[in-house]
């Protein structure tokens, strides 16, 4: 009687075809599962930088992304006082040099020459480190003859002059008594047009004219500040905020320094520069830093 094999036979052989596949279906499931998973690494603005792995004598190259910091550009704030030397420059000096901040005198040559007292704090402004001296003209204006000294161009090159010789200054940058005028490279404005021929003048003989995008105001007659620290500061943020400035980014703050020689003035001056360093988007500049100032 013969034995059939088949059914047994067949059987058996799908048994092996079936435990064939099965030990390779998970290996193959893992490699899939991987590969969908796996998402191309996006080119940015980061640089890429490969680190050798060692894993079972296999180098295996790991890519790791190094971010660089942004540094923030600062606005630029340039303190400048006018028509010194003065009762009150000594004070705005003592302040500075506490503060170890830079600010810009623009002086009257009469006024250095005027007392002993002008002429002793005069000393003190040239031998002061982080301080610019600039031209305020000799006479200020004839004595504050505006309508007169700008109706001659050549007596408004004349007065600078003197200045710039007399007092050996270091630089061409001035401002013109009792008028906010500029002429520096293609920035050129003039708030009086009766002014603008004696300011071209100024141009013309080399000079750089500076004017101020916001006034520290003071009551002229008590000579004390009408506006406080805190005011002012949002004045500053405000003429930022609106890009009210002659160049962007570039704010000059006019400010009296005969106003600061009272205690209480002095203390506003003093509140007003702690509080400028605290800003983080500010810096306090010197006006020969200015753009195109020093050309």
């Amino acid at each position: 009687m013969g034995t059939s094999t088949t059914d047994d036979d067949g059987e058996s052989a799908n048994h092996i075809y079936y435990n064939y596949i099965y030990s390779y279906r998970i290996p193959i499931l893992i490699i899939v599962y991987l590969v969908a998973c796996t998402k191309p690494v996006e080119e940015g603005r980061v640089k890429m930088k490969p680190v050798s792995k060692n894993n079972n004598d296999k180098k295996e190259t790991v890519q790791v992304q190094v971010v660089a910091p942004v540094k923030k550009k600062k606005k630029k704030i340039y303190l400048t006082f006018d028509d010194g030397p003065n009762k009150g420059t000594k004070n705005v000096l003592d302040i500075v040099k506490g503060e170890n901040i830079p600010v810009t005198f623009f002086i009257v040559g009469e006024h250095v020459f005027a007392s002993v007292n002008q002429n002793n704090t005069w000393d003190s402004l040239q031998m002061a480190t982080q301080i610019d001296i600039c031209n305020h003209s000799y006479t200020h204006a004839l004595h504050n003859k505006f309508e007169t000294f700008y109706e001659s161009a050549d007596t408004v090159v004349a007065d600078f002059q003197r200045a710039h010789d007399s007092l050996d200054l270091k630089n061409n940058i001035v401002r013109t008594p009792g008028r906010n005028t500029w002429r520096i490279d293609s920035l050129q404005f003039t708030d009086l047009k009766k002014s603008k021929a004696a300011v071209d003048s100024l141009q013309k003989a080399g000079f750089v004219v500076m004017g101020w995008d916001l006034e520290w105001h003071y009551d002229h007659k008590e000579l004390t500040v009408k506006n406080s620290a805190d005011d002012l500061l949002r004045q500053i943020d405000s003429v930022f905020n609106n890009k009210k400035t002659r160049s962007p980014e570039h704010l000059v703050l006019l400010a009296h320094d005969q106003v600061y020689g009272k205690t209480k003035d002095s203390a506003e001056l003093r509140q007003l520069i702690q509080k400028l360093k605290l800003k983080e988007d500010y810096e306090l500049s010197l006006v020969t830093s200015y753009p195109g100032a020093s050309n």
